[in-house]
């Protein structure tokens, strides 16, 4: 049976660009297939990083890249110039039927805006590089997730501390959770940096926390500005304050807030203590307790 044919929003192709564990995700030959269905001066001028031109045969028909193992992909995205809806003709359209058709075991995704939309809003993943070694890949530096496209980001405190990807991403403040010294405090004001001493482990108390820095978050994020939060792995004290970010403000209950932020970034896992935290600090919010968090894989 054929893989469903879904579109897919720009931040979700960039998230999916920007997972990683101890290596880029990018480095795994079965994690992503990107293919731009684009003419080859195109592609040739200008393309995503990591994406493969969509090879044609002679009569102009869409094939399966000689290495595409469609089976053992996790994700296949394909994109054109600008397709915006299924219904398009384009030619994003027509190569994705035929990853559908030839064996993708996953959804095949199709980037919605495509090229245009897409390296618009983040020209930094514009490249004219066609063959990456693995070497190269290991060595990818990811950017934080993007949890609110261009307003909301999710890091590690060394993405953070990079001027090059604050620039890049717009990013006019940040709340850190750390016990170690970095250099933020010496690069950014107090309007444009929250610093937050507290542990990761069982002693770590956010509660106090928890409302300053969401009032921080939502009086840059409501001045149409980004914001990013970052710990030292970005995995759980960071992802904890996003959570409850997210509860306040956009009115998520934790269950939804961490189902919304596992799809930006598949790797995070807050201590326990601090699911514990969250779950008093959404009764604080809506007044009563909407989650089960007795769960231990929540």
């Amino acid at each position: 049976m054929a893989a469903r044919i879904v579109m897919c929003e720009p931040t979700e192709l960039y998230n999916i660009l920007q997972q990683a564990t101890s290596y880029p995700c990018l480095s795994d030959p079965n994690y992503l297939l990107l293919l731009d269905a684009r003419q080859t001066n195109e592609y040739n001028e200008s393309h995503i990083i990591t994406s493969k031109k969509a090879p044609r045969s002679p009569s102009g028909e869409f094939l399966v890249p000689y290495d595409g193992e469609l089976e053992c992909k996790m994700h296949v995205v394909v994109l054109d110039s600008k397709t915006h809806s299924l219904k398009d003709q384009g030619s994003a359209v027509a190569c994705a039927q035929v990853m559908s058709e030839m064996g993708s075991r996953n959804p095949v995704k199709i980037l919605r805006g495509g090229y245009e939309e897409f390296s618009a809003l983040y020209p930094f993943l514009r490249t004219q590089k066609i063959i990456y070694m693995p070497r190269e890949l290991d060595e990818l530096v990811p950017y934080p997730v993007e949890v609110l496209p261009g307003r909301l980001y999710l890091g590690d405190c060394r993405q953070a501390c990079r001027t090059s990807v604050r620039k890049e991403l717009k990013i006019k403040a940040v709340v850190c959770l750390t016990t170690e010294a970095n250099e933020l405090a010496s690069e950014l004001n107090s309007d444009q940096l929250l610093q937050i001493q507290v542990s990761d482990d069982e002693e770590g108390d956010l509660d106090p926390h928890l409302n300053p820095a969401c009032q921080f978050l939502g009086k840059v994020i409501g001045a149409d500005q980004a914001a990013l939060v970052c710990s030292d792995h970005g995995l759980s004290r960071s992802v904890s304050v996003v959570l409850a970010y997210l509860m306040v403000f956009y009115k998520w209950s934790l269950k939804e807030a961490h189902k919304h932020l596992l799809d930006c970034k598949s790797n995070i896992r807050p201590h326990r203590s601090f699911v514990h935290q969250l779950s008093k600090w959404e009764k604080t919010v809506f007044g009563e307790t909407l989650t089960d968090v007795s769960d231990p894989n929540f």
